[in-house]
């Protein structure tokens, strides 16, 4: 991470990864679960779905659902995020491919 001095303050530059910058440990995991929560959000949005509405889509509780909204899904996987989505009409698709690097990395892409 690159550091620079702008008026006396140090500024780090991000790695792109708030998450991965704060030093947590699942920080890709994180960052993946971040924004499925955020496309989740976005369906709801435009489906006009109260949180009872899309609870009952998603198969989840309300309750669930208003963490979700308040930013803590630590309770929930990535996997169960993805099938939220695609029970609010989304589809997904995973690709693999190699990688030149010793360990691969996460990301997500949003249409």
């Amino acid at each position: 991470m690159k550091t620079r001095l702008i008026d006396g303050v140090e500024v780090h530059r991000s790695s792109g990864n708030v998450f991965a910058d704060l030093g947590l440990v699942d920080a890709e995991k994180l960052k993946i679960k971040t924004g499925l929560v955020i496309e989740i959000r976005k369906a709801m949005k435009s489906r006009n779905l109260t949180q009872q509405d899309a609870a009952k889509r998603m198969g989840i509780s309300q309750p669930k659902v208003s963490d979700m909204m308040r930013g803590d899904f630590t309770n929930l996987s990535e996997r169960k995020l993805m099938d939220c989505l695609t029970r609010l009409g989304y589809d997904i698709e995973i690709t693999l491919r190699p990688t030149n690097a010793d360990v691969g990395h996460l990301s997500l892409a949003a249409a």
